[in-house]
């Protein structure tokens, strides 16, 4: 008979490894999918899911269960990936060379010829690309939220307690992300 998170927590804060990796087990790919989500790239996605798990190795002495462990283990998850997004951030702020922005123009004018119309450029490109891309333009905070909700099948309880803030406050991150999608996409459902 398969044993309980709880089960396992308890085990594994004893130092029973064997415990700890069924926990591993059981959530990683949840884990690495939300990542996935959050920075399409995959290598970036296997850092974050790898952090995740140190941070929880560490962490798990500490670990009172006052929530359920998968709860604990998406906060975790959500606060590395905000984390990287702002590391990133930061790493973008620092201004491209001449050469670089150089070769960053002409390589964007190859990619659109101004002759494209919006048919064109729709047909050309996969409707999940956009759709995507339009996901990655939402801040930090919404895209986390409206991937838990959208893309993992999270309840509102859920999400707020994975991030540690009210329910109101993850459905105001909800609607402002929708909103910022409809217009971003507007273009292109208009053009259908």
């Amino acid at each position: 008979m398969a044993l309980t998170d709880f089960e396992l927590v308890l085990q594994a804060k004893k130092g029973d490894d064997a415990a700890f990796e069924e926990l591993v087990y059981r959530y990683d790919r949840t884990v690495l999918s939300i990542a996935l989500k959050y920075i399409s790239d995959e290598d970036d996605a296997k850092d974050i899911y790898q952090e995740v798990f140190i941070r929880v190795f560490r962490g798990l002495k500490k670990f009172e269960m006052r929530s359920e462990f998968s709860t604990w283990l998406f906060r975790i998850t959500t606060n590395v990936c905000l984390t990287y997004m702002s590391r990133r951030k930061e790493h973008l702020k620092y201004p491209l060379s001449r050469k670089q922005e150089n070769e960053f123009e002409e390589k964007s004018i190859e990619l659109i010829d101004e002759s494209s119309n919006l048919d064109e450029i729709i047909d050309s490109v996969d409707l999940g690309d956009l759709v995507n891309d339009a996901v990655e333009s939402l801040s930090p905070k919404q895209r986390m939220i409206f991937i838990l909700k959208h893309y993992e099948g999270y309840k509102i309880r859920e999400i707020a307690l994975m991030i540690n803030c009210k329910e109101g406050t993850v459905k105001k991150y909800l609607f402002d992300a929708v909103r910022n999608l409809r217009k971003k996409l507007k273009p292109v459902y208009e053009s259908v």
